[in-house]
């Protein structure tokens, strides 16, 4: 999911749609159709992916470590981060947007005058969350599951919730029906088919709403933990069937006239995301489970650098249009050259400045020791 956030923002200055305020450059000379639709297909169950796997790991510390250590777990690897990146990662954010828009626009010198623009001193203070808005709501949605989980504890319903969810759980076809319903009465209930991240620091009811939804499904599922097995029951078809509806959604957005963007009212497109994002959920969850249960370094490496690559990913797919914009190669040429460099360097740079030092430790609670070379018998 982490490494699926670089392909989605490495392929927003490429689409033809215009994401106005939500991506705020957009290459004049390189813009291709296929960029959308995979912006589509990211976006329709990377965020609540993300959520609901959050609840499950927000459970496991509330009934394994208790209430205290968890929240203390939470201060430090939520709140904290978010603080402190949040003011380190603001200007520089900025500069690469605005710089990147400047070189767009073909202005005479764009690093002199983006650099004019940190003049004043309130650039540097930050007006949104941007990416770190996940963050954020994540702050929210602890406290709020904290409180809840209290509360079932002290009247002695969370045996009956874990016993209808644990039913629910073992029934394929029932299960993506009533959450997909479930879906479809909030989004309709927002009046909206698809929700996008709020970057306001000031919370948005809407995305709240949603993303709480799936966190709260992630709590219940840690209590049914040892029937995760059973969502590799039709895992390929609820991935193969998820696929085919977004290319369908896609299609039908496309060719109906309306800009390659599903957030609308629309019912039908409302009954669409409802039904992919659960068919996404139950699918790439039941094939983790299937293909990436056993012990892996690498996939233990990815894990242990995604905290790093989340949080310096962005103003590298920002600024690095810039640089290749000129280039005579198509949009989808530019867009696979911003995700490998961006990747390059995320990992690059929490391989050396961060795996085995104090940022390591304090994104992840533990800093890896550098592996020392042998050194040979001086004769």
């Amino acid at each position: 999911m982490m490494l699926l956030g670089l392909v989605l923002h490495s392929a927003l200055t490429y689409n033809i749609t215009n994401h106005g305020n939500a991506w705020g450059i957009k290459d004049p000379k390189s813009n291709y159709i296929l960029t959308d639709f995979l912006v589509l297909f990211i976006h329709s169950f990377r965020m609540p992916i993300f959520f609901l796997v959050a609840g499950f790991f927000g459970s496991m510390l509330f009934y394994e470590r208790g209430v205290v250590n968890m929240l203390k777990n939470r201060v430090w690897r939520i709140i904290f981060p978010f603080i402190i990146f949040l003011f380190l990662l603001s200007p520089i954010i900025y500069f690469s947007f605005s710089y990147t828009n400047a070189v767009f626009e073909n202005q005479e010198n764009p690093f002199i005058t983006t650099i004019q623009l940190f003049s004043n001193i309130v650039v540097f203070l930050p007006k949104t969350t941007s990416h770190l808005w996940f963050l954020y709501y994540l702050i929210f949605t602890t406290l709020i599951s904290v409180l809840l989980g209290l509360l079932c504890e002290k009247l002695k319903i969370d045996n009956r919730i874990s016993n209808t969810f644990n039913w629910l759980i073992q029934k394929p076809v029932i299960r993506v029906l009533f959450f997909s319903t479930f879906t479809f009465f909030i989004l309709s209930s927002l009046e909206t088919s698809m929700i996008n991240a709020s970057v306001s620091l000031i919370p948005d009811l809407s995305t709240f709403v949603y993303y709480f939804f799936f966190y709260i499904i992630g709590w219940i599922l840690f209590k049914s933990k040892n029937l995760l097995n059973n969502f590799m029951k039709y895992d390929w078809q609820c991935t193969f069937l998820a696929v085919t509806l977004v290319i369908t959604q896609g299609l039908l957005i496309q060719y109906s006239g309306m800009k390659l963007n599903p957030n609308s009212n629309s019912t039908i497109l409302i009954l669409f995301n409802s039904l992919i994002v659960w068919l996404f959920i139950f699918g790439i969850t039941g094939l983790f489970i299937r293909y990436s249960s056993k012990h892996s370094k690498i996939m233990r490496y990815i894990s242990d650098s995604s905290y790093w690559v989340y949080l310096i990913h962005l103003p590298l797919t920002a600024i690095i249009p810039a640089f290749i914009w000129e280039l005579p190669i198509p949009a989808l040429g530019k867009f696979i050259i911003v995700l490998v460099l961006t990747t390059l360097i995320c990992f690059v740079t929490y391989h050396y400045l961060v795996r085995s030092t104090f940022i390591g430790k304090f994104l992840n609670g533990k800093k890896y020791l550098k592996k020392k070379k042998p050194v040979g018998n001086i004769v």
